[in-house]
C-alpha cells in the first residue's frame, strides 16, 4: 500500500525500519529494513512523487489521491468559484459506455466511465554541496498520466453500487503504468461505504492540502507524518484491507476509516502492522466559511503514531480566500515530527482566469535547518486545462520551483 505521506527522518533513523524502498516512495508496514540507495537512484523516484531527498531529510510535497482544487473566480455563480474537481466528487467524466442491463428486477442500468488527468513540466530543486559533487541534476522533465476506470449501477430502490480501478504512469517511475488495487462502494441517502483500497478519513480531510501551489500542487505546508491513503499502485501485501464510511448532509460531511495492513493475522508484530483508525469532519457555511478537523490513530500501522488536524478557510471577498491549518505530525520511533502551522490564501484577478496563491508554514521539528518554509504560485485557467508555476523554500533553506500544464478529462 503506497503511503503518500512522507516521513521526515534523519537518514540514520530512516534506515532502521520504516520503508522498504527509497524514503520518497514511502511504503510503510511491508518490511523492516531500508537499504540506503545511492542518491543518484533516489532522485528519479523522488521527483516522480514531487519530493526530493535533501541531505538527511525528505521533504513532503505531494500526495497520490485526487482532490478538488478550488479557485476563487469573480463574476461566476458558484460562490467561491468554479471547482476543478476530481476523484470521488464531481470530476468531469468522459462516458465511454452506458448499457441498459435487465439482470434482475432490481437492477436498472450500469455505467462505465473513464476520467483522470495528464500533466507535464519541469521541476527544479536546488542541490546540496554533496549533491553537486555527485553530479545530481537539479532540474528534470516530469509527467503523469492518470486514468480512473469507474463502473456503477443503480437499483430501483435507489441504492447505487460501484467500483474503481486506476491506471497511472509517472515519468521516471519503474512500474511503467499498472493497474492498482480496486475498491468497491455502495451509497444511499447520503451514506457511502467503501471496501478494499479505500480513501482514508485523514487523507481525505477537507483543507488538509489547501495550501498546494501550481500545476503540480506542491506545498511544504502539507503533513509530514505517515498514514495510509488510497493507493495508486498494486498492493505490496495482498492481505491489506480498508473499510471507510462517509455521510454527507446540508454542508456537513463526516467520515471514518479502518485499515488492517494484514488481515490474515499472521503478521501482528513489528513496525507498520498495527490497525489504523481515522476520523474526519467538515462543514461549509454559505459557500464562504469552511471548517475541517481530522485525527488518525496508529497512522500507517505504526503504533502510537497519532496525528491531528484542524483547518479553516474564509472567503474574504468573492475572489479571495484566506486559510489557516494546524497539524500534529505524530511521532515515529521516538522522533517527534513536530507541529505544522500554515497560513495560506489565494486571489483571482479581474480576468477571472489568473489565480495567485501563496503560503507560509512553520514546523517545530528539532531537525529542521529552518522552522519556516514558504511558497508562491500562479495558475492560469485555459478552460479544461491550466498552466501553473510555483517557487518554494523548504525547511533546509533550499529552493525548488516548477512550471507545467495540466488537463483533466
Amino acid at each position: 500500500m503506497r503511503v503518500p505521506r512522507y516521513i521526515v527522518l534523519p537518514a540514520a533513523l530512516a534506515r532502521i525500519a520504516l520503508l522498504p524502498q527509497a524514503p520518497c516512495r514511502a511504503r510503510v508496514g511491508r518490511a523492516v529494513s531500508l537499504p540506503e540507495p545511492p542518491h543518484s537512484d533516489v532522485w528519479p523516484l523522488c521527483i516522480t512523487e514531487n519530493t526530493k531527498e535533501i541531505g538527511d531529510t525528505v521533504n513532503p510535497l505531494h500526495r497520490e489521491v485526487e482532490r478538488g482544487k478550488q479557485f476563487a473566480y469573480p463574476r461566476r455563480a458558484s460562490g467561491l468559484g468554479i471547482r476543478e474537481t476530481r476523484g470521488n466528487t464531481t470530476m468531469k467524466k468522459a462516458l465511454i459506455a452506458s448499457t441498459a442491463l435487465v439482470l434482475t428486477a432490481g437492477v436498472a442500468a450500469a455505467d462505465v466511465t473513464i476520467s483522470g488527468y495528464g500533466r507535464t513540466g519541469v521541476i527544479y530543486y536546488e542541490n546540496t554541496a554533496a549533491e553537486d559533487a555527485a553530479g545530481v541534476n537539479e532540474s528534470q522533465v516530469v509527467g503523469r498520466l492518470r486514468m480512473n476506470i469507474d463502473a456503477a449501477t443503480s437499483t430501483d430502490q435507489g441504492v447505487d453500487f460501484g467500483a474503481r480501478f486506476r491506471i497511472q504512469w509517472d515519468q521516471n517511475s519503474d512500474d511503467a503504468g499498472q493497474l492498482n488495487a480496486g475498491k468497491l462502494w455502495v451509497t444511499s441517502n447520503g451514506l457511502t461505504v467503501e471496501v478494499g483500497n479505500v480513501d482514508t478519513a485523514f487523507d481525505s480531510a477537507a483543507l488538509l492540502y489547501a495550501s498546494e501551489l501550481g500545476a503540480f500542487d506542491r506545498s511544504f505546508g502539507n503533513s509530514r507524518g505517515a498514514f495510509f491513503a488510497y493507493d495508486a499502485d498494486a498492493y505490496d501485501n495482498e492481505n491489506y484491507v480498508g473499510i471507510a464510511a462517509k455521510y454527507e448532509i446540508a454542508g456537513v460531511s463526516v467520515m471514518a476509516s479502518y485499515v488492517d495492513p494484514d488481515q490474515s493475522g499472521l503478521n501482528e508484530t513489528g513496525l507498520g502492522t498495527s490497525e489504523e483508525f481515522g476520523l474526519s469532519a467538515s462543514y461549509t457555511w454559505n459557500d464562504a466559511l469552511e471548517l475541517s478537523a481530522a485525527a488518525v490513530m496508529d497512522g500507517a500501522g505504526i503504533e502510537d503514531n497519532d496525528q491531528y488536524f484542524v483547518g479553516a478557510r474564509y472567503a474574504v471577498m468573492p475572489n479571495a480566500r484566506v486559510g489557516l491549518n494546524w497539524i500534529d505530525n505524530g511521532e515515529v520511533l521516538g522522533l517527534d515530527l513536530g507541529n505544522t502551522v500554515t497560513l495560506y490564501g489565494d486571489y483571482t484577478l479581474a480576468d477571472g482566469m489568473t489565480n495567485i496563491e501563496a503560503y507560509v508554514a512553520n514546523n517545530s521539528a528539532d531537525f529542521n535547518e529552518s522552522d519556516n518554509a514558504f511558497g508562491i504560485g500562479v495558475n492560469y485557467d485555459l478552460g479544461g486545462a491550466r498552466l501553473g508555476a510555483s517557487i518554494h523554500r523548504d525547511y533546509d533553506e533550499l529552493v525548488t520551483a516548477d512550471m507545467g500544464v495540466r488537463f483533466d478529462f
